[in-house]
């Protein structure tokens, strides 16, 4: 039984209007972590939503340990779905409320779940902070005294507040620079194997992927073009588009693995 299963997805934002995804089908394992590629505006991101109700379903359904939680006719998602899935994303600082303490942005989800207790959540939390690296006296500071990076680790130190098992982390390092990319890659790899945490990771980029994930799936005009292993895809893609993407990443040539995280040399 998968943990995650989608079938046969497809997602329009207005109505009669043509859908941006169509048909997807992908499935993850408990404990799984893949990669969501394809270029600016192939549906990546969109398919990451929609797993999280955020746009509307036209056709298909999402199901959860075998249990539908997501489709055209149900758009209300269950409590225990939304809190086993949580998301970060691509700007750290819009995720963030500017005006809110780095203590207060992460016990927000607490709240809306119904788990918070004021003692025990704030001891969780600032020991989340400490998880990703930032001194728990940060707590009491606010978003706009952060670098990117450390925006970064707050928004995945809040992820994980509700013990979630799975990410969609939706190009969570394009926005940083290419050294701290590579701190954030590490983070989240070894959080998701402390955790045993699943991720579905969403990116253009074939060479940063390829660090943190085992599977890759491939989107083009919003279709679910090719999905494989990670030396598959890399070594021998079938489908044209991918075949163009691994080129684009200079193939066998890409940058070595980070230190000291797991992965597939591309």
């Amino acid at each position: 039984m998968s943990f995650l299963t989608v079938e046969k997805l497809s997602v329009a934002y207005k109505k009669k209007a043509p859908p941006v995804l169509r048909e997807v089908c992908l499935t993850l394992e408990k404990g799984e972590r893949v990669a969501l590629v394809g270029e600016s505006g192939s549906g990546k991101s969109t398919l990451a939503r929609a797993l999280l109700g955020l746009v509307p379903i036209l056709e298909g359904r999402v199901l959860c340990a075998d249990e539908v939680v997501l489709s055209a006719h149900k758009s209300q998602m269950e409590s225990h779905y939304r809190r086993r899935i949580q998301m970060i994303f691509q700007d750290p600082y819009n995720s963030l409320h500017p005006r809110l303490s780095v203590l207060k942005n992460l016990l927000e989800p607490l709240k809306i779940h119904g788990l918070y207790e004021k003692k025990k959540s704030e001891e969780l939390a600032l020991g989340q902070l400490e998880r990703v690296g930032l001194d728990p006296k940060a707590a009491s500071r606010y978003p706009h005294q952060f670098s990117g990076g450390q925006l970064q680790r707050i928004g995945i130190a809040r992820a994980l507040l509700s013990e979630p098992q799975l990410i969609l982390a939706d190009e969570p390092v394009s926005a940083l620079d290419v050294s701290v990319q590579a701190q954030i890659l590490n983070l989240l790899g070894r959080l998701s194997r402390e955790d045993g945490l699943g991720l579905l990771f969403v990116s253009h980029d074939l060479a940063v992927v390829r660090q943190l994930c085992s599977r890759v799936a491939v989107m083009y005009k919003g279709e679910l073009v090719e999905v494989g292993s990670v030396e598959q895809v890399c070594f021998e893609p079938k489908h044209p588009y991918t075949r163009k993407l691994v080129e684009a990443g200079g193939g066998q040539g890409l940058p070595p693995l980070l230190e000291n995280e797991g992965g597939t040399r591309c």
